[in-house]
């Protein structure tokens, strides 16, 4: 069609031509020749208008028939239409700037219809003309190599063409003063006059003669400036310019060059200096294009919705005043994080990285105000549990340890980030010296608001009081500091700092002491804030002479000393401070002697990784390391483990503690410990141990059960089959598969070597490698079954398989144990035949212990557990002969520990064993203790506003089914000893797990039997039983989830906006535990934090507590609260910010990435969809409405937020996430706009939830708005102009990339934007 086009044109052209001589020569108003050519025109069948003859009228023009009477006619054309102004001023300007030495007139009367017609652009153009525009346009400007994107659009080509011109201004103006500038890339119009037109010599030397023509040349400069002028202090042109800077930063650099360029240098030049007030304009004009931050108008009501920083003045706290509740999420992730029933396996120091950079964004907040909130919340988090009841859980370690290692960690890595999260920063388009500048005070503004915001702790003494834990801790650290100021003010140097014990007690140390060595040893700050009023006391700093000096036991061992018995305790309960001592020890434990090589792992495992809080995340890394001791050549053989076994054993026993176990995932390790325990596991279990193993930690059996029961706990296998089904993707989704965790490892090891490649550093990397679970067969076998147990009952095995010799040796083990004393006892109630005869053989070897491989053990042991279970069933075995049975199996294969569990919580799920009476005949009885434990659950309950279920009271007698007995009277038997804890660990979880799926009471009666064997648990026990309710029973889920609201934002029927006394982040967390002994007192938002991952059904947890947010926001626009001030409404505002603040985080934690990808698809939608109008009375009908829009707006992107960060640079595969559900809601947003889907909500929150939308996420989340689909922007921005929200849809616009500037510029003209919008 083109070359139709074309060969038509070519036919017409030299008609045209001359009708266009024949112009020159009448005398004509020029009005007649355009309506002549018109007529012309369309009877040559030329469509308009045409950029053929915009084409051929410049090239006549430039410069043979250069008449004044042609110009009138190119004006008068181009006012009526018949030429795209856009075209014309891109032809002229590659022709008439070149040479405007030699052509003054063409070049003033360039500028004259530059004046007039830079802004004037259509975009209804038919695609055959648009196309050729473009095309003419991209030619003559050579935009495409220029900018090295390809123009598409025409409204693409109108931004670069006006960005193009201010360029081409500057540079021909400044080239005709004779300044020369040194530019980074050569601009698309050359100022200079070298281009390939042939001018006629004696026109050029007749030009040069004329004195006028000279003075013209000399105007030309100055004109050219104001027309520049005039140009950029257009809105208009602040929009285009902005688009460029934000989506081309690296394009708008040459601009800056030159500005910076022409500020800073003194030129003798006497033209600059007749200038300086217009260039003085222009430069303010340009500065305005980058100086800028997005606020919407704060005299409309949206504009004061979105705009919340104009109220931070409302929000922040005084010192001596509670803290702004909008830093919840702090208090609620870390609290979170310390539930030991989940095992995070990304690192809290990215986590927390990430949310205080989108909290930072989210509050407006200023570093210092952050970087304290971000303390004090850890703080409390300490304090929480500064008297912890007795309990497997993790306690103040691990608490301390996010307080001391975590948060210093997450701080060093926001001063160390030199890409900002907000895409629009001013560095990114700087000129490179100047982002330099940029990126040096934003680290040194970070830094003096953190050291701030230390210092200001000294004002919360209650949060500072050290637990009994650490008195010892911070009270070295302030005799450190008052060490180093003694010496300072002797003379000495100021750097040593013995530390005399006599003084210990005089220190008067505490939490902040800790807290700034923390700082120091990560060089967040330095040993000059010792020197701050009252940092340290008087006294302290006054040291007597006489004082002794304590020697570290670090010392010793770095001076040589032997690792003997003394020296090994003493490293054991002394943390190391300093990397040189762990390095040191790593290697012993390495090379080290068969004796030291141990003791060195067990220091490494003990107090320095527990306490070391200084260097804990190096310590950490140590111990995954040894972890590692495949060597890089491995072929396959297993003999250099077992060569290493009491190594290995020492540091899996060192670190089964329930806090070491948790700081190690605190620190994101789990996945990669997991991938180190796989060969441990495939190797131990692959071999027999020998004839002397006795059950010792160091025999096959323990070395194997230590790492296997260790990958149990990582990989939370004990998790109840019935949530596998129910819970967030199945069996084979996320966190409950070996495949996710080696999936993370592996991720993370192939991002550790690119960043080791681009170090030039592979001292590191030999001992990280991918781990896949087909390298273990072993282990792929057991899973596999494992699986099948799982998705089905087990089937029988044939007489002579290999399997049913094994489990027939291990019955025949267990019956020896039975009946060594006499015949098996059985239930007096049970008849029936022998159900495991098919096993027992009998057998002269009975009585002695199988020597086989634990994998084959573990293979065997489903069918012996449904075999004696059977048995008992039948009357064959008695209740305490199982249990002793069961107990022997653990005692023979710890790791059968595993097996036992997953068997058993399978068949309670499936519901086909018969119940039975726990009555303390044939099992145990929760009688004497059962009363009481249902009594204090019952007020716990009561106590955060929950009606508990009727409980086991007056049923008799309480039954269980038989597999749940079995595993409580299993479970029961065990020792509580420190040497024991890797067996609780997974026991207790897995009891606890299964018990829940128990229909109620089973959690009570199973807490009163652990409560009547150790009665220091029983906080615990009553709390752990009293969160079992809330995974079946919804109304009880709806209770807690309202009392955490009230706790947090107070009741809603008190009238003032103030909280109570009760209310805040203490009210909904609580300030500490309850003491031992009497009846624990738990806040609503902790017991939801530890119970909400059990509920069952999401879905429901989701949309109450979306419901309750929208419940609170329309309560806070009620005649009683709202008045008429804008104060009360900027408050309201507020308040609902905190409510929708609130339900995000809750949201969050309860169902992460699943729940807010749900909240984007599917529960915003129905609410517009489904939401009905609520009948309020008129005077806060519709500032309701506002303020429900607002608030789920609110919800919604602080949801994402969390999730996914709200900068650009994150893990590819959560920006994909992200970009997908993002796009999927805003495109059903634009459909809406469009009138394509019909909501139901009132038209007054449809609108305030868009609008608020679209300008909190242009406020807080700009980089999102990049990864939306440009045609789904296109029609916001149509919808929201239709709305008269014209700036949130030009800044809409202006962030969607290079791609989203052609709507842009469509939309600036199609409205009247000068007239209706006022500048800001």
């Amino acid at each position: 069609m083109g070359s139709d086009c074309e060969c038509e044109w070519n036919e017409v052209k030299e008609k045209v031509l001359e009708r266009v001589r024949l112009f020159s020569q009448r005398k004509e108003p020029p009005l007649y020749w355009v309506m002549e050519l018109i007529e012309c025109l369309s009877s040559l069948n030329v469509r308009l208008p045409s950029p053929e003859f915009a084409e051929l009228l410049v090239s006549y023009l430039c410069f043979n028939y250069n008449h004044p009477s042609l110009w009138k006619f190119l004006q008068q054309a181009l006012s009526s239409r018949l030429l795209f102004p856009l075209q014309v001023l891109s032809l002229f300007s590659s022709r008439i700037i070149p040479h405007r030495h030699c052509q003054p007139e063409a070049y003033r009367l360039f500028l004259e219809l530059l004046r007039q017609y830079a802004f004037s652009f259509d975009p209804n153009v038919v695609d055959y003309c648009k196309l050729k525009i473009i095309s003419s346009v991209d030619t003559a400007l050579q935009l495409s190599q220029t900018y090295d994107i390809p123009v598409l659009e025409l409204g693409h080509v109108f931004v670069l063409f006006f960005y193009s011109i201010v360029i081409a201004l500057i540079d021909s103006t400044f080239d005709d003063w004779g300044v020369q500038m040194k530019l980074c890339e050569k601009p698309c119009l050359n100022p200079k006059s070298d281009l390939y037109m042939d001018i006629d010599p004696n026109v050029i030397h007749s030009v040069k003669r004329n004195e006028y023509g000279e003075q013209i040349r000399k105007r030309n400069s100055f004109m050219a400036l104001e027309v520049l002028e005039r140009l950029t202090e257009s809105r208009k042109a602040t929009i285009l310019l902005q688009s460029v800077f934000l989506n081309m930063p690296e394009k708008f650099n040459c601009l800056l060059q030159r500005i910076r360029f022409l500020e800073s240098a003194e030129l003798p030049c006497s033209e600059l200096k007749l200038s300086k007030p217009v260039l003085t304009k222009i430069f303010a004009n340009i500065r305005r294009v980058y100086d800028f931050e997005f606020h919407l108008n704060r005299h409309q009501l949206v504009g004061i919705l979105v705009d919340v920083g104009s109220f931070n003045s409302l929000i922040r706290c005084s010192y001596s005043s509670r803290q702004s509740p909008c830093w919840v999420p702090f208090d609620i992730y870390m609290e979170n994080a310390m539930d030991s029933k989940q095992l995070p396996t990304k690192s809290a120091t990215d986590i927390l990285t990430e949310g205080i950079k989108t909290l930072h964004t989210f509050n407006q907040a200023s570093w210092q105000e952050t970087f304290l909130a971000l303390w004090l919340s850890a703080l409390r988090l300490v304090q929480r549990e500064r008297d912890p009841p007795e309990g497997p859980i993790p306690h103040l370690e691990a608490r301390l340890s996010v307080l001391l290692s975590i948060v210093p960690l997450a701080i060093a890595n926001v001063l160390n980030d030199e890409a900002e999260h907000d895409s629009s920063s001013v560095q990114d388009s700087m000129a490179s010296e100047f982002r330099s500048e940029m990126e040096r005070k934003s680290v040194d503004s970070k830094k003096h608001g953190l050291i701030l915001s230390v210092q200001i702790l000294g004002h919360f003494p209650s949060l500072l009081c050290p637990p009994e834990l650490v008195v010892g801790a911070a009270n070295h650290a302030a005799m450190k500091a008052a060490c180093f100021i003694y010496n300072s003010m002797n003379g000495e140097d100021g750097s040593g700092t013995s530390i005399h014990s006599s003084n210990y007690t005089k220190a008067g140390g505490n939490l902040r002491h800790l807290i700034v060595e923390a700082c120091i040893a990560r060089k967040l700050m330095d040993t000059s804030v010792y020197f701050w009023p009252g940092y340290v006391s008087t006294s302290a700093v006054s040291l007597p002479d006489a004082a002794t000096v304590e020697k570290s036991p670090w010392l010793a061992f770095l001076e040589g000393t032997p690792l003997n018995d003394p020296l090994i305790n003493s490293l054991m309960v002394t943390p190391a401070s300093s990397l040189a001592e762990i390095e040191m020890l790593y290697y012993i434990a390495l090379n080290g002697s068969e004796m030291e090589r141990p003791a060195a792992a067990k220091i490494l495992c003990s107090a320095s990784l527990s306490c070391g809080w200084y260097i804990q995340e190096h310590v950490v890394h140590y111990v995954v390391k040894l972890l590692f001791l495949v060597p890089p050549s491995h072929s396959g053989s297993w003999s250099h483990l077992v060569d290493n076994m009491f190594v290995l054993s020492a540091i899996l026993l060192g670190v089964s503690s329930v806090d070491t176990v948790h700081i190690i995932s605190l620190h994101g390790l789990v996945p990669t410990v997991a991938a180190s325990l796989m060969p441990l596991c495939e190797a131990f279990g692959s071999l027999k141990p020998t004839l002397n193993s006795t059950g010792d930690e160091s025999s096959i059996y323990m070395a194997f059960s230590l790492a296997f029961l260790f990958l149990i706990r990582l990989w939370k296998f004990y998790r109840p089959p019935l949530d596998h089904c129910v819970t967030r993707g199945g069996a084979l989704g996320g966190e409950l598969t070996l495949e996710y965790l080696l999936s993370l490892h592996n991720n993370y090891v192939m991002s550790f070597h690119d960043e080791l490649k681009s170090h030039k550093d592979s001292s590191e990397s030999s001992f990280l490698k991918p781990v896949y679970i087909d390298s273990f067969p072993k282990l792929r076998a057991w899973y596999s079954q494992y699986k099948s147990c799982v998705a089905s009952a087990i089937s029988g095995l044939s007489t002579g398989n290999s399997v049913h010799q094994v489990a027939n040796k291990i019955l025949s083990m267990i019956y020896w144990k039975m009946t060594k004393g006499g015949a098996l006892s059985s239930n007096s109630s049970s008849t029936g035949g022998n159900a495991c005869s098919p096993f027992l053989s009998a057998g002269e070897d009975g009585y002695q212990r199988p020597m086989l491989p634990a994998w084959e053990v573990l293979e065997a042991l489903p069918f012996v557990l449904e075999a004696i279970l059977t048995a008992c069933v039948h009357g064959q075995l008695s209740s305490r002969d199982l249990t002793t049975g069961l107990r022997d199996l653990v005692d023979f294969l710890p790791a059968s520990l595993a097996a036992t569990i997953g068997y058993f919580s399978s068949e309670v799920t499936r519901g086909v064993w018969k119940l039975v009476p726990m009555n303390g005949i044939d099992w145990p009885s929760p009688a004497a203790t059962l009363q009481s434990v249902e009594s204090e659950i019952k007020a716990i309950l009561a106590a955060v506003g929950v009606d508990v279920p009727n409980c086991s009271s007056g049923i008799s007698p309480v039954t269980l089914p038989l597999p749940m007995a079995a595993l409580v009277s299993l479970t029961i038997t065990f020792k509580l000893e420190k040497s024991q804890e890797y067996i609780h660990a997974v026991a207790g979880a897995a009891l606890e797990n299964c018990a829940s799926n128990c229909p109620w009471p089973s959690m009570p009666i199973i807490g009163s039997l652990w409560a009547q064997k150790v009665r220091r648990w029983h906080n615990f026990i009553v709390v752990s039983c009293s969160r079992s309710v809330f995974r079946h029973n919804k109304d009880c889920v709806n209770q807690l989830l309202r009392s955490c609201f009230s706790s947090f934002l107070g009741t809603k029927c008190v009238s003032a906006f103030k909280l109570t006394a009760e209310s805040s982040v203490n009210g909904l967390l609580g300030n500490t535990n309850t003491p031992t002994g009497t009846c624990p007192s738990i806040a609503p938002g902790f017991l939801y934090l530890r119970s909400c991952r059990n509920i069952l059904d999401e879905q429901y947890l989701k949309n109450v507590i979306v419901g309750l947010v929208v419940e609170y926001s329309h309560e806070l626009a009620s005649p009683e609260r709202l008045k008429s001030s804008a104060a009360s409404l900027s408050l309201a505002t507020q308040r609902a910010k905190e409510a929708a603040t609130l339900g995000a985080s809750l949201l969050c934690v309860a169902g992460g990435i699943q729940l807010v990808q749900e909240l984007y698809r599917e529960t915003i939608p129905t609410w517009l969809l489904t939401r009905s109008d609520v009948k309020y009375d008129n005077e806060k009908k519709g500032v309701s409405h506002i303020l429900e829009g607002y608030a789920m707006a609110y919800l919604l992107i602080l949801s994402g937020s969390i999730i996914w960060g709200v900068g650009a640079k994150s893990r590819s595969g959560a920006l994909c996430r992200r970009s997908r559900c993002v796009g999927v809601h805003l495109e059903f947003l634009a459909q809406v706009m469009e009138g394509n889907i019909s909501v139901s909500c009132n038209p007054a929150t449809c609108k305030a939830y868009v609008s608020c939308l679209m300008g909190l996420m242009l406020t807080l989340a700009p980089a999102w708005i990049q990864e939306v689909n440009v045609d789904t922007l296109r029609k916001l921005a149509h919808g929201l102009s239709r709305w008269r929200e014209y700036e949130i849809a030009f800044h809409l616009l202006q962030r969607g990339g290079p791609a989203a500037m052609a709507p842009l510029a469509e939309l600036i003209n199609v409205i009247d934007y000068e007239s209706k919008m006022p500048y800001s």
